[in-house]
């Protein structure tokens, strides 16, 4: 079976999704910024702060080759991640992209106090979220081959998504 990329904004849900859609259906979940970190044996934050955004990119893409090679999978992609072409061709036409479409007001609350995601680790946040949210939408509605709300409850948003693919539950 092929696998299911979902991405979106950061907070948007892909992870607490990704794992519920998984549980459900009987797939494997995995978190590809964790899939990152366990390769390069550091932390999201550590790989920015000793490689930069770049480093982290190129290790994002490695991990996209070798993910969409695998099957069966439900795939949380980085927040960025398929904000870049050569990411998304990856996957084009032979898994399935799904955007967990959040609006920007929940994302703000989902994120409200969150101390772990680099680029919201500056001054102004809310401006630098609204900006990047603003700027990655277009990019995530061109990757997605299917859009989904997402600002209902993790398995109301999986059972969505499992509807939309028509995909067997367990």
């Amino acid at each position: 079976m092929n696998n299911i990329i979902l991405c979106g904004f950061m907070g948007c849900g892909k992870s607490t999704v990704g794992r519920t859609t998984a549980r459900k259906t009987g797939r494997r979940f995995l978190d590809m910024d964790r899939y990152i970190e366990e390769k390069a044996g550091m932390t999201v934050s550590e790989i920015f702060a000793e490689r930069g955004e770049s480093g982290f990119r190129d290790l994002e893409h490695e991990a996209c080759a070798e993910l969409s090679d695998m099957r069966n999978l439900i795939i949380a992609a980085g927040g960025g991640a398929l904000t870049f072409e050569r990411n998304v061709e990856v996957f084009r036409g032979k898994d399935t992209i799904v955007l967990l479409d959040v609006p920007l007001s929940v994302i703000r609350y989902r994120l409200r106090n969150d101390t772990r995601r680099p680029l919201l680790q500056r001054p102004g946040k809310n401006k630098v979220m609204e900006e990047l949210y603003r700027s990655r939408m277009p990019m995530y509605l061109a990757a997605a081959d299917i859009v989904v709300k997402g600002e209902s409850t993790p398995l109301k948003t999986a059972l969505a998504v499992i509807d939309r693919l028509n995909l067997k539950k367990k």
